[in-house]
């Protein structure tokens, strides 16, 4: 009877002390995010670090973390930290988005392009994946891609400027390629364009 006892005891002071780091966790994960929301971005890293610390399976720490990263131009960081979340939760759209656009933002475009289409899998009416991916295809000047993405996001948010922007970026690009083909073949005017195109 004694070594239940003792047995239970110890379940329950096993128990109170995971629930106690679990609520230290999320204290330190929402301070982050209160130094997030202020733009204090090297303190959010601190506390998402520790929340982190207190719990390594902590999802969305890893994302939060991984955005401040991206904030502050620390890319590399920011990719290992959405790809520990990806490992924590393989279904969430967002953080293949998110470590799409860090990759983006290192001129990694395939690796860009593949999370923006794993996160469009996952979520096909995630507006911004499409843009994203629609920005990557024009960099790796697939400019007819990037335009069907920048469509696709536009018929999920009509009031998507952006996406008006680069798609009208992406036809320039296409008119300056076919008026230099045009040019190079001998028609003055197709080189009249495609300098105009070009300033």
């Amino acid at each position: 009877m004694k070594i239940k006892i003792i047995l239970l005891v110890f379940c329950l002071i096993i128990a109170w002390n995971s629930q106690a780091a679990a609520a230290d966790a999320s204290l330190y994960f929402n301070s982050g995010n209160d130094y997030f929301n202020q733009g204090d971005f090297d303190k959010a890293i601190k506390d998402y670090t520790k929340a982190i610390s207190i719990d390594p399976k902590y999802a969305e720490a890893y994302f939060n973390r991984g955005q401040a990263y991206i904030k502050k131009e620390k890319y590399d960081e920011a990719i290992k930290d959405f790809t520990k979340g990806i490992e924590l939760q393989p279904n969430d759209a967002e953080i293949y988005h998110r470590r799409g656009i860090a990759y983006f933002s290192k001129g990694q475009y395939n690796n860009a392009i593949e999370d923006a289409t794993r996160a469009i899998t996952l979520n096909p009416n995630l507006a911004l994946a499409y843009y994203n991916r629609g920005l990557a295809q024009a960099k790796k000047g697939r400019y007819d891609e990037a335009i069907e993405d920048y469509n696709k996001a536009l018929s999920l948010v009509p009031a998507y400027t952006e996406a008006y922007f680069f798609r009208g970026v992406a036809y320039t690009m296409k008119a300056a390629a076919d008026f230099k083909k045009a040019c190079d073949k001998g028609n003055k005017y197709a080189c009249d364009n495609f300098r105009q195109l070009s300033q």
